[in-house]
Parts: C-alpha cells; sequence; structure tokens
C-alpha cells in the first residue's frame, strides 16, 4: 500500500536545534589546524551562526514537497520516496539512490529536468519516471532493526520498483552506495534491469588487479585511502559509539558531514563554498538531525561489512546489464582501468567529465543529467 506523505516538520522540533546550535560550548575548542585535522573551526562557527540566524528550512521543506512524496511498508521498513512521472507517453523508469552521507536533497535540483526536459530547452521523449527514495535507515525512511547493507537495499528497491510502482524494467543510477546498490541491482536481479548508471567505483573484481597499470592503481588507492579509513572503519564497526555523541548535537552531525562534503568535492583554492552554499549543506545536514538517523544511517557501513565488504562474488561476471560510468576527476575513490571495470561490468558508456567530485548531482548537476539523458537514448 502506497500513502502520500507530505513534510511537516513542527516549529517546536526546529527552535530545539537552533537552541543547540546557539549554545555550543565554542569556547572549549581549541584553536585548530586550519582544515589539515579535521573540520575547521571557524568554518563550522561561521555556518553555525548562518543556521541560527538565515537558515530557513521551510524553503527545503516546500522544495520537497513540491514533489509527490510517498510511503510505502517493504520487508517491515517504511520506504520513503519521491515519485516525479515524466512527460510524454513513454518516459523510462529512473531510480536515483544517494549514499552516506548524501540524502534526497542531492537529487532535487534534478528531478524536474530529468522528468520534463522540454521544460528546460530539451525533447519530451527524453523524459524519466523519476523515483527518488530515502534509503532505509536515513531521512524520511524507517529503520531496519538492525544493520543491513547496499545488497539488501537493492533487494528493497527492485521490490519499490517492481512490485509497488509496476514497473517491469527501469534504470538505476547512484554514486557512493547509490552506486553500490546499482550494482547489486544488476547482479541480483538483472532481468529487471534497463540499465544502471555510476558515477562511482567501490565494488571489487574476486580475483584483483591483473595487469602492471591495475597493481599500480591498487597500491595507490590503498595509500591514499588510509587517511580516509578513520570513519569508514568506525561506521563499519562501532557506529552505535559514535552516536551517542551524535544524538544531542547538531554541530556535532555538521563537523562530520561537511569535513566530507569538503574533502571529496572538486573545490576552487579549498573554499567549499566554491560549490555548495550554506542552505545546501545545511539542508543536507538537517535531514540526518531533525530525523535522528545519524546512527542509522551510519549503520550501511557495518551491514556492508557483514555482506562480504566490496569484493562481487565470481558468478554472473562480468555483469550482463548495460552500464554507463561517469568519471568525475575529484572523486576521492580513484577509478581503477578501464581493463578492470570491464572485467565487472558490461560498459556501454565510459565517459571522462572535465571538472566534479564525489557529489555529482549537486556538483555538476548539468554533467551528470546530460550523461544519464544520453545513456538513456540508447537502451
Amino acid at each position: 500500500m502506497i500513502k502520500p506523505f507530505k513534510l511537516k516538520i513542527p516549529d517546536k522540533i526546529l527552535q530545539n536545534i537552533y537552541s543547540k546550535v546557539k549554545n555550543y560550548p565554542w569556547h572549549e575548542m581549541p584553536d585548530d589546524g586550519g582544515w589539515d585535522y579535521g573540520t575547521n573551526l571557524d568554518y563550522m562557527k561561521e555556518l553555525s551562526e548562518y543556521w541560527i540566524n538565515k537558515y530557513d528550512w521551510k524553503k527545503t521543506e516546500n522544495e520537497i514537497n513540491k514533489f509527490k512524496n510517498y510511503k510505502t511498508n517493504i520487508e517491515n521498513i517504511e520506504i520513503h520516496f519521491i515519485q516525479e512521472k515524466g512527460s510524454g507517453s513513454n518516459p523510462k523508469p529512473l531510480l536515483l539512490s544517494h549514499g552516506w552521507p548524501g540524502s534526497i536533497i542531492e537529487f532535487l535540483n534534478i528531478i524536474d529536468k530529468l522528468a520534463h526536459p522540454e521544460k528546460y530547452g530539451g525533447k519530451e521523449e527524453d523524459s524519466f519516471d523519476v523515483v527518488v527514495p530515502s534509503l532505509p535507515g536515513y531521512g524520511f525512511s524507517g529503520r531496519p532493526h538492525r544493520p543491513i547493507g547496499p545488497r539488501k537495499m537493492a533487494t528493497i528497491f527492485n521490490s519499490l520498483m517492481t512490485k509497488v510502482l509496476g514497473y517491469k524494467k527501469y534504470i538505476a543510477q547512484g554514486g557512493d552506495f547509490g552506486g553500490t546498490i546499482a550494482t547489486w541491482l544488476a547482479y541480483d536481479s538483472p532481468n529487471n534491469l534497463l540499465g544502471i548508471h555510476i558515477n562511482i567505483l567501490i565494488i571489487r573484481h574476486p580475483d584483483g588487479p591483473q595487469t602492471e597499470e591495475e597493481k599500480k592503481w591498487q597500491e595507490r588507492f590503498r595509500k591514499e585511502q588510509r587517511i580516509e579509513d578513520g570513519y569508514r572503519t568506525q561506521q563499519a564497526t562501532k557506529p552505535q559509539t559514535l552516536s551517542y555523541a551524535m544524538m544531542d548535537s547538531p554541530v556535532g552531525v555538521a563537523a562530520w558531514i561537511i569535513e566530507k562534503m569538503r574533502g571529496w568535492s572538486d573545490l576552487k583554492n579549498g573554499d567549499i563554498e566554491s560549490v555548495y552554499s550554506k542552505d545546501i549543506l545545511l539542508s543536507n545536514i538537517m535531514i540526518y538531525v531533525l530525523t535522528k538517523t545519524f546512527n542509522t544511517a551510519s549503520w550501511i557501513y557495518y551491514g556492508r561489512r557483514e555482506e562480504g565488504g566490496r569484493t562481487l562474488p565470481k558468478e554472473h561476471l562480468p555483469l550482463k546489464v548495460p552500464t554507463a560510468v561517469a568519471l568525475f576527476p575529484k572523486e576521492y575513490l580513484e577509478w581503477a582501468p578501464r581493463s578492470y571495470v570491464e572485467r565487472i561490468y558490461n560498459i556501454k558508456r565510459w565517459t571522462e567529465m572535465p571538472r566534479g567530485g564525489h557529489f555529482a548531482a549537486l556538483e555538476q548537476p548539468e554533467l551528470l543529467i546530460t550523461d544519464i539523458r544520453e545513456f538513456g537514448r540508447i537502451l
């Protein structure tokens, strides 16, 4: 059963959040080393001041409510999703999956352009039925009773698309864990997929690198990722411990997420606001704070570890489902050489983007929209 959903956060909840931000004990924080060992103190103060005095959550609420929002129950988890039906007589169904530390906020600016291209100078025949769910444990979706990983989420989203919404075949797109979800969909439910479009390589081939170029890539990757392993290990092993600190601290949640938004994006001179406005940053953070889902969102790392980590089983490789790959140059997880990627995916489109990083839908929406649209035409 599908129920319409309209977002309305009571003022009392908002005031409680702003009060916590206002009363944060900044005087206890030592001077920091710029951005070198975490989120910059001066920037957090500046962002928090804006949060209390200028940020308007209601604008974001209205942006979300502009679309048709629904909730449905799949495997005893309430799943929230936006569905925007495309123009014309034959729009292609398109599932957009976010990851961590993202949310549906990433896609708000591209839904209408994908669903109604003719309103933006495009062609009606390029339209999509766009479906944007909140991942289980994230945002306005319900919480699983214990951690689940991207493979399980893929089965839930396949049920959403085929059983709940009645699509026989659809395209799955994602970056971050959304890319992993798309990959598991192609692995476990290939008959329901028209194609997948990914802007990240998280998945690994069980045989590992074969060529000299691939081995050098893996060595580079391991070295570069050492400095990123702290948050990942914490969330994959003891997420509950971290959540005690975050549950009552909007500033704590903000700092944890801001560090990733800055570190993983294609910025000018290290300036986070060369790509994101304060409003965008805070709206994404507010999804976590308002719904108290910092804890259950981080569970996806724990769930992935239990599912077996990054590596796909050897059977059924390379995947049969047509795949488009969009490589953004400042993606913090360096892409493997094409030879490696082709042992996993059935690549039909390989696009090396001129700019952009990890959060493609927010950083370079037009590049991403064009690439999805052009992939859709060949399916």
